[in-house]
């Protein structure tokens, strides 16, 4: 196609683009003016939507989500951690913090946790509701990088809101490597997923994986992954299944 071809073609689409980025504007007005309402006059429920909601607009893929976890996929995330166990409790894009309250409400100490939130808009957010807690602003792919100097023993469960379908094989791979590396034996990954299939493969040496059941009150429907590693050191020798580059 030559150049007039070229520049006809670019009026042509001119015109919608230019709406289209009029309407997501004003989306993004609505959306902020709506949040600063409900933070003076609804409390928190509606308020977490809107910030949800505006994360997805900015990055879609990082959030994977248009809303937070709903209550029943958030307790039964909570579930497979022992409050009563020793270590460090991590929590992987705790976004608004649905989860980390169902794991406070099953009697986790909040002092026990290590939230590693990507989004500096929620880090905020979270240091304010759970003070205790440690807050970490960073990249939860880079786990043991972004983790190096806030862990002093084996963590004793590691629960994960990423949106790892997203992802390529790779780095999910390199995620539940790190993970299991940071856990005390026999210690839960707990990941949830929208998909039908894992988000990680189901066999993986030295690792064992159960499902909950698919979780049809969550919008939309969800499914609870746990990956436990089953003696000490395993966990590295899922280095070996990362593809080569």
């Amino acid at each position: 196609m030559g150049l007039p071809g070229l520049r006809l073609l670019e009026r042509k689409f001119e015109g919608p683009i230019r709406l289209f980025e009029l309407k997501k504007s004003a989306l993004e007005k609505q959306i902020e003016r709506q949040l600063r309402e409900f933070e003076q006059t609804r409390g928190a429920g509606l308020d977490d939507d809107l910030r949800f909601i505006r994360s997805w607009l900015e990055k879609p893929l990082a959030i994977g989500a248009v809303k937070p976890s709903g209550k029943v996929l958030a307790r039964t995330m909570a579930q497979y951690v022992d409050p009563h166990s020793e270590g460090p409790v991590i929590e992987l894009g705790p976004g608004t913090g649905p989860v980390t309250q169902a794991l406070v409400e099953k009697g986790v100490d909040p002092s026990r946790l290590v939230l590693v939130e990507f989004n500096a808009a929620f880090c905020r957010l979270l240091r304010g509701r759970y003070p205790q807690a440690t807050v970490v602003q960073g990249d939860a792919y880079g786990l043991r990088r972004v983790l190096d100097s806030f862990l002093y023993q084996p963590a004793a469960a590691i629960v994960s809101g990423l949106p790892l379908m997203t992802k390529p094989a790779r780095t999910r791979l390199r995620l539940i490597a790190d993970a299991l590396n940071l856990l005390a034996p026999g210690a839960p990954f707990v990941q949830f997923t929208y998909a039908v299939v894992s988000p990680l493969p189901k066999r993986l040496p030295g690792v064992r994986s159960e499902a909950s059941e698919r979780i049809w009150l969550n919008m939309p429907p969800a499914r609870v992954w746990v990956y436990r590693k089953q003696e000490p050191g395993l966990g590295s020798e899922t280095a070996h299944l990362l593809p080569r580059s």
